[in-house]
């Protein structure tokens, strides 16, 4: 049997009008749950500690989804775990998001982002629950860590920042907000931050549709800031829309 031959002018028809299709289905129904583990080099001299960033859960009841993020983090095995705002944007989730979180094994540390203030969170809760895990909930505070040689530096991004270099330690501070790097006065090993969710729709050769407020030019990866390297986060959750373009949710594993 024959097969119809295709011209070039039915084959340019059906690319225009299958391309968008496709994209569509990207954005709406794989990239949201295909999550991507990122793994990242800090500095020359690598001294074996490895640990994970992850950021903008916004919990909003998905469990499986949650269960999934943790047991990828357990099977990473990092030393600990930096959280960067934004745990849910509803008060009812929070129980299941810490819940299902305090089945990670290493120690959890994290600050909170916008949504947790918002949503008017309980923040004496969640600091019992990352204390339960051996880590903590940073709020404009520094915690140094000498079994990894790290000192975490967690801001709130609330009030002028007040953090001094720990010479003993790598410095690594936890912000929500990556336009917040312009306001450090000095310069830290690394600064971690969320916020921008990449975009959630990146456009090849131009970048993030939209973004919000508080991430100026710091939409995605890696950046030279006043404070020092900053890397900030697509996220593992969605804000306004469950859709993802050339912006996949990601967990962050890096090697110090």
């Amino acid at each position: 049997m024959r097969l119809p031959r295709i011209n070039r002018r039915r084959f340019l028809v059906s690319l225009f009008l299958g391309t968008p299709a496709l994209a569509l289905a990207d954005g709406l129904w794989w990239e949201p749950g295909w999550i991507k583990v990122r793994r990242q080099r800090v500095g020359r001299a690598a001294s074996g500690r490895r640990f994970v960033q992850f950021t903008d859960l916004h919990h909003k009841g998905d469990r499986r989804y949650l269960e999934r993020v943790v047991r990828i983090i357990n099977g990473l095995a990092p030393d600990f775990v930096c959280f960067t705002g934004d745990l849910i944007e509803d008060a009812r989730h929070l129980p299941e998001a810490l819940e299902i979180l305090s089945q990670l094994h290493p120690p959890l540390y994290g600050v909170p982002g916008n949504h947790d203030y918002w949503s008017g969170a309980d923040f004496a809760l969640i600091e019992r629950a990352f204390a339960a895990t051996g880590g903590a909930w940073l709020l404009d505070r520094s915690l140094e860590i000498p079994s990894v040689g790290v000192t975490l530096h967690g801001a709130t991004c609330q009030r002028p920042f007040a953090f001094t270099r720990n010479p003993r330690t790598r410095n690594i501070v936890l912000m929500h907000y990556p336009a917040s790097a312009d306001d450090l006065s000095q310069r830290f090993d690394l600064v971690l931050a969320g916020h921008s969710h990449g975009g959630q729709v990146r456009i090849p050769f131009y970048g993030p549709v939209i973004v919000p407020f508080g991430v100026g030019r710091y939409d995605l990866g890696w950046f030279d800031t006043p404070g020092g390297p900053l890397y900030v986060s697509s996220g593992i959750g969605w804000f306004y829309a469950n859709i993802r373009f050339n912006c996949r949710p990601e967990i962050v594993l890096f090697e110090v």
